[in-house]
Order: C-alpha cells, then structure tokens, then sequence
C-alpha cells in the first residue's frame, strides 16, 4: 500500500520565509570596514525579495549561473538565499585562486552576473577578456573604489530602486541546482559540483542535530569558514533555519580580531581549519582573551593536532570536535561525537578519540575499500580509500570527463586514506598523494605531522615524500619553528624527539626548517607546492 504524503519540495526558500515569520528580531551582525554593521531576519528578509527583483530585471531565467565573489557579510548571505529562492544557482567564487584557475570556473560556469565586494573587483579586472559569458556586475559597496568591471550597477542603489514589495517566489523542484562549489583544482582544472535544494536543506537538518553541531535558535554562530569555500560548510543555511544570531567575519581576519569577535560577540558556535586555531592560541598565549561563551568549536579541512584539542580543553574549556567533508559530500560527512558508552575513558584514550574524525552522519553511508576494489574491515587498522554515498552526496562532476575516477557503483571515491575502528569512528589518515610509500609499506604523513608539532619548539610541520633508491620513498620533514626558537632548534631533538612516538622506519630521513608552511586558498597545508619545491632534494647518504 502507497503511503500519502503531502506534495511539499525541500526547497531553500521554505527556510528563508520560516526564519522572518518566527525569528524577526533576531540580529545578524557583520564585521565592516567602518565597523560593525548590524540588523535583524526581517530586514535580511526584505532585502532578499529586493535581491531576486534585482536578478529579475537583469534577465536572469532559472537555472543560470550567478556568480558571488565577496567576503563574509550580511550582503553575501542575502546571495546566498535570493539566488537560489529566484530559481537561479548561486556560484560562490574563490577569490584566493590564481587568476587562470577563476576565469576557467566562471566560464566552465557560464555565470551570467557577479556580484563583486568593490575590494575585489580587482581580481576581476584583468580577467575581463577571458570570461565573455559575465553579461553584468553588481558591485557591493563596501568600500569606496572604482571599477573597470562593465557593464555595472551598485548593490544598494539597485536594491533601493527595486522597492519593498514582496517578490513573487517560483514553485520550485527540490531537486533542482541551488547552488555551484568548485573543487581547489589541485590537480588539473577545478571541479564543479551542483548541490540540489534538498541536498542543501537535509544538510542543514543534519547540522542542527545535538551529536552533529548542535545549530540552534539559543546560538551565537561565527562565520569564519569563507563563504567561498564549499557552502561555508552548510553553516549560514542551518544557522537562518535554525534562527541562530549570526555574526560574520567581513575580511580575512588576524588571530587578534578572531578572539575579539569571540570575546565582544559572546560566540557560542564557530569552526574553521586547523591552522586558524594553532595560530590562534599562540596568540592567546600573550593575549589573553575570554573564550567562555564557545560550546563547540568544528575543525575540519586537515587533520588537527592531538596536543592542540587537549590543549585548548584544559587551558579555556573549549571543546573542539572534528569534522570530515570535502566540496562532494556538501560538505559536512563525519562529526566527532563520543558515545556514552565511552564517556568515562581514561583521559589519555580520550583525547586520542576526540583526535578522530567521527562517525558517519545520518543519511551518510563510508565504507573503505582496497586497490582491488574489496571493502575492508572496520578494525581500526587496516587502511583503505575512504568511499561515501547519501542525500547530499554529490553523484558526478558538472560538464567533466573525469567522472569515471571518482564515481563507481553509487559510491564516491574521496581519494583520502582512512581507517574505521569497530565502533564506527573514522581516521583520515592521509590523501593517496600524500602517502609516502617506503619499501611498499604506507607511512602516514598526517600521524608523523601531528607528531612533529607535539614538539613545544614546533609552530607548523609537513611531510612529503622525497625519492630514495632503494626505499623508492622516504620522509621529510618540512618545519617551521616557533618564532622564538628560530635560532634555537635542530634536526637532531626533532628525531630524538619522534623515536619514543612513531616506529622507527617512520623517522624522517632528514628534516628541513622553514619559515612557514605554504597554505592553499582554503588554509590547509600546501603539500603540493612543497613538493615542487623540494623534487629535487637529495636525502643525505643516499648518494644519487
């Protein structure tokens, strides 16, 4: 017998229309360059509408591409939810990647309008050329400059002639594109990949669960994940279902402005990658700052340091909790939630769990397979390529040949190298690049970084492979010391150092100092600029 169910899409602009009606005062707050700009849902409401008749007039249809290359801001998030409400698919631009790599994304895109921060129109500009499918600019004020970018029209004066009526929202599909994230494109061209209304909207249902992030109306959420990069991690949708007061960052932010907008906006939700928070406690170390108001802090992006989770712990009381995602899976897959069961763990077992990358979230099916393609044991040992499928699980990469590498059975193959121990927890242990090989055993450069920066001396380390003639690969160990013990480190504590915590065949043949580790446009370690740099690095003893 069919069951009968009433005829209602998931559709993003349920969540738009909820959060004015039941949470109109609640306040959403943006750090500006002339300081702190602030209102409530029902202005944030009122402006969408404004939005989507701005997109109306420009001839935008449904389905096409509109581009969004801006900061974290009030403006942004209005895109965020007008574009995709109007029956258009937003596509968030990363403005830290090389010029070449965005002009291929837009076009591959065929983005039809680009709202533009006037602070970044210049990155623009000297793609103009290149990207004939932009038909419009609308530039965001917020700050005074000029622009090249045509043809244009300003955000507000725009949204001032459009008026106050409400705009007239299409029925839409839930399975319909909402929204475009591109892959980093560290090898070869970006990836483009679509994510459904439903996809967005089961993601922020699955978010706002207590063992996942626990976004609710009670929260202060600060964004610090670039809204350019894979949705922000979902968080602006869940935080506006949720009814969530929201504070965003506007530019790229120091360590200082991180903990005083933590401080003065009695933040009690936030996340962001590993390299944020390291930088951020030392930091906090000669900086004290009052990080009560946190209940959780998410990391996700790369891997992040035993030391620096039970550090935080003790010193300030903040929990953090790893995530795993990737712009596939939407991206939130995995959350880091300690069973009851396991609560009462020794303190050492403990930590070493919160290190973890958790349990799949509902709707979310792993597995990790071998080479052979044979799904391995949940044993906490054996390692294997980690595959995902669910609802908001991409299916394939839009208009690319590459499909076939990364898709099979229903299945996503994610390219990282993990194991899943027998209560489900899940350990990323490496990306398949990022494994060094020695002798045809895997040495994971992700357990001998986490290692390496337990050293009190040690800022920033990675590992890469370098060629060895008879190992075929071995380990160096790239390292950047704390600035106050530039002059005052060597290889040899390093190594003295590792012996009583890795295997000994796991030991860096050699370790290099440097003044910092690159970061790619998203903050994670740049493992492929250091290998360019070091390929033709000569271990010592080897003789080549």
């Amino acid at each position: 017998m069919q069951g009968l169910m009433m005829d209602y899409p998931l559709t993003l602009t349920h969540v738009l229309e909820r959060s004015a009606k039941l949470f109109p005062k609640k306040e959403i707050a943006s750090r500006m360059p002339d300081g702190m700009h602030r209102y409530t849902f029902a202005d944030f409401h009122g402006r969408v509408h404004a939005v989507a008749r701005i997109l109306e007039r420009l001839g935008v249809r449904p389905g096409d591409r509109v581009g969004s290359l801006c900061w974290n801001s009030f403006r942004h998030l209005e895109l965020y939810f007008a574009v995709p409400c109007y029956g258009a698919v937003l596509h968030t631009l990363n403005l830290r990647l090389a010029a070449d790599q965005l002009a291929y994304i837009i076009q591959h895109a065929d983005d039809k309008v680009i709202f533009v921060d006037a602070s970044l129109a210049s990155i623009l500009e000297p793609i103009r050329d290149q990207i004939p499918c932009v038909q419009h600019f609308v530039i965001l004020p917020d700050e005074a400059a000029e622009t090249s970018l045509a043809p244009k029209s300003d955000y507000e004066e725009s949204i001032r002639a459009a008026g106050n009526q409400p705009y007239a929202w299409p029925r839409l599909e839930e399975t319909s594109a909402a929204a475009t994230c591109y892959t980093s494109g560290t090898t070869g061209n970006p990836k483009g990949v679509l994510y459904t209304h439903r996809a967005l909207f089961l993601h922020s249902f699955a978010l706002a669960m207590s063992d996942v992030f626990g976004i609710s109306e009670r929260d202060t959420v600060l964004q610090i994940v670039p809204m350019f990069h894979a949705n922000g991690w979902g968080i602006p949708f869940a935080a506006v279902m949720t009814g969530s007061r929201i504070v965003f960052t506007g530019r790229q932010l120091q360590p200082a402005d991180i903990a005083e907008l933590i401080q003065d906006e009695r933040v009690t939700f936030t996340a962001g990658v590993p390299t944020i928070w390291m930088t951020l406690y030392g930091y906090l170390e000669s900086h004290p700052h009052d990080l009560s108001s946190l209940r959780a802090v998410v990391v996700a992006g790369s891997a992040m340091p035993r030391q620096f989770i039970e550090r935080y712990a003790k010193k300030y009381g903040v929990p953090f909790r790893l995530a795993w995602g990737m712009t596939e899976t939407t991206p939130i897959a995995t959350i880091m939630t300690i069973k009851g069961q396991l609560e009462e763990l020794p303190e050492a077992q403990r930590f070493d769990l919160l290190a973890r990358h958790g349990l799949p979230l509902a709707g979310v099916d792993i597995r990790i397979m071998d080479a052979e393609g044979k799904e391995l044991p949940w044993d906490g040992d054996t390692m294997g390529e980690l595959q995902a499928r669910g609802p908001w699980i991409t299916s394939g990469y839009y208009n690319d040949p590459r499909n076939d590498q990364a898709f099979a059975d229903g299945w996503f193959r994610t390219g990282d190298v993990a194991t899943i121990d027998a209560e489900g927890y899940l350990q990323i242990m490496d990306r398949t690049k990022d494994l060094v090989k020695s002798g045809g055993e895997w040495i994971s450069s992700v357990d001998l970084e986490n290692a390496i920066m337990a050293h009190p001396k040690v800022a920033e380390a990675a590992v890469i492979a370098v060629f060895h003639p008879k190992w075929q690969e071995r380990p160096l160990a790239c390292i950047a010391p704390a600035a106050e013990y530039r002059d005052n480190i060597s290889k040899q504590e390093i190594l003295e150092f590792l012996a009583a915590r890795v295997a000994k065949w796991w030991l860096p043949d050699d370790v290099v100092f440097i003044d910092a580790v690159p970061k790619t446009s998203v903050g994670k370690f740049n493992k492929r600029a250091l290998r360019d740099q070091f390929k033709d690095y000569v271990l010592p003893g080897t003789n080549q």
